[in-house]
C-alpha cells in the first residue's frame, strides 16, 4: 500500500512539473508564430517558398502551433480540482483577476505603447481608427486584437472558465460531443465571434476528460515511435499541401483546415511526451524554473515584437537577408530575456503590479 502511494505521489509531480515544461516550450514556440519579419502583405508572401520562407514556415507550423491546443487541454486538465477545492463562485473570481485582468492591462498597454510609438512616426503599427477599434482592441470582443494578436486565447479560455462550474457536472458522453462540436465547429467559416478560436474550448473539455480517467501519465508515458508516428505522417501530408497541393487542386479551405487541425493535435501530443521525459532531468530542472515569468512572456511579447524588432532587424535585416535567420531563431531567447528583465524590475517596483500583470505567476 505504502510503494503504491509512494509511486501515486510521484507520478503526480511528475505530471505537475511536465505541466509547467509544457507551458514553458509552448510560450517559447509562440512567439516564432509572431516572429518579427520586417515584411508585410505581398512582400511577405513572396518569399513563402524561399529557404527562409519555409524555415519560418516549418517552425510555425511543424512546431509552434501545437501551442495553443497544449494549452488548452492543460488548462482543462486543471480545472476540476481547482473548482472543486474552491467552489465556483470564488473560482470563477480567480480566473477573472488572474486572466481576464490582465488580458485587458496588457492590451491597453498595447494600445498606449505600439500605437503611441505609431503615433510619433518611430514605428509602422496600428493606430486608433475609431472608438470601435479602441473597444475591440480593449476587449477582442468582436475580432482578433491587431497589435496584442495572441490575446484571443485569454478571451476564449475565459469563456470557458466561465462555463467550466457547467461542464464539470457533466458525463463523459455529453464532454465528447461537446468537444467534437468545437473541434467541428473551428473547421467552419467564421459567422459568430462568440468563441473566436472554437478549438480552444474543444482542447479544454478533451483536458477535463483526460484529467478524469486519469490518462495524462499513461499517454505521456507511450513509446516514442507510436507517439511520433501521427506527427510524422502528418508533417509529410502537410509539406506536401504546402508545395504540390495548390498545383494539383488540392488547396481547398476544408482539407487544408482539417489537416491543420489535425497536425495541432499530433504535434501536443509530441511535445507533452517531451514535457514529460524533460520532467526527471536536469535540464527539465532549469526549465521549471522559468515557468513563472511565461504567462508575463505571452502577454508582453508581441509589445517587445512590435517595439524592438525593427531596431534589432536594421542590424540583421528583414526576412531574405543574410542574417535574418538568425535572428528568427534567437528571437523566443531574445523576448525570454527581456521579460525576465521586465519581470525582476516590476516586482522591484511594485510587487502588487508585478502581480496583476502577470496574473498571480511573480510573486516576492
Amino acid at each position: 500500500m505504502f510503494q503504491e502511494s509512494q509511486t501515486f505521489a510521484d507520478t503526480r509531480a511528475r505530471t505537475s512539473r511536465a505541466i509547467g515544461l509544457a507551458r514553458v516550450l509552448c510560450i517559447l514556440g509562440i512567439v516564432y508564430v509572431h516572429a518579427w519579419t520586417g515584411l508585410y502583405g505581398p512582400a511577405l508572401s513572396a518569399l513563402d517558398h524561399t529557404p527562409q520562407g519555409l524555415l519560418r514556415w516549418g517552425l510555425i507550423e511543424l512546431l509552434a502551433r501545437s501551442s495553443v491546443p497544449l494549452l488548452s487541454l492543460v488548462s482543462g486538465w486543471l480545472v476540476g480540482p481547482s473548482l472543486a477545492r474552491r467552489g465556483a463562485r470564488a473560482f470563477l473570481a480567480g480566473k477573472a483577476r488572474t486572466v481576464l485582468v490582465p488580458m485587458l492591462a496588457w492590451n491597453a498597454i498595447a494600445i498606449v505603447v505600439v500605437s503611441g510609438a505609431a503615433w510619433l512616426g518611430w514605428l509602422y503599427a496600428p493606430q486608433p481608427t475609431s472608438w470601435g477599434w479602441l473597444a475591440n482592441e480593449l476587449t477582442g470582443l468582436v475580432h482578433p486584437n491587431e497589435i496584442n494578436v495572441q490575446m484571443p486565447f485569454l478571451r476564449d479560455l475565459f469563456l470557458c472558465l466561465l462555463v467550466a462550474p457547467l461542464l464539470v457536472r457533466q458525463g463523459d458522453r455529453t464532454l465528447a460531443v461537446v468537444a467534437v462540436a468545437a473541434l467541428a465547429w473551428s473547421l467552419a467559416p467564421p459567422l459568430f465571434p462568440l468563441l473566436q478560436r472554437p478549438s480552444i474550448l474543444g482542447f479544454f473539455v478533451l483536458g477535463m476528460l483526460v484529467r478524469r480517467h486519469d490518462a495524462a501519465a499513461r499517454i505521456a508515458g507511450a513509446p516514442l515511435a507510436l507517439i511520433a508516428m501521427p506527427y510524422l505522417a502528418l508533417s509529410g501530408v502537410k509539406i506536401w499541401l504546402e508545395l504540390y497541393g495548390q498545383a494539383h487542386g488540392l488547396a481547398s479551405p476544408l482539407l487544408l483546415a482539417c489537416v491543420d487541425l489535425a497536425m495541432r493535435a499530433a504535434t501536443a501530443l509530441c511535445f507533452w511526451a517531451l514535457a514529460w521525459r524533460l520532467a526527471q532531468t536536469r535540464a527539465g530542472e532549469a526549465l521549471s524554473r522559468l515557468e513563472p515569468a511565461m504567462f508575463l512572456l505571452f502577454c508582453c511579447h508581441l509589445i517587445l515584437i512590435w517595439c524592438a524588432g525593427p531596431a534589432i532587424g536594421a542590424l540583421t535585416g528583414p526576412l531574405g537577408a543574410p542574417l535574418y535567420p538568425l535572428f528568427l531563431l534567437t528571437q523566443p531567447l531574445l523576448a525570454l530575456g527581456a521579460t525576465l528583465l521586465l519581470g525582476a524590475a516590476l516586482r522591484k517596483m511594485s510587487p502588487p503590479l508585478a502581480q496583476w500583470l502577470s496574473g498571480g505567476r511573480l510573486k516576492d
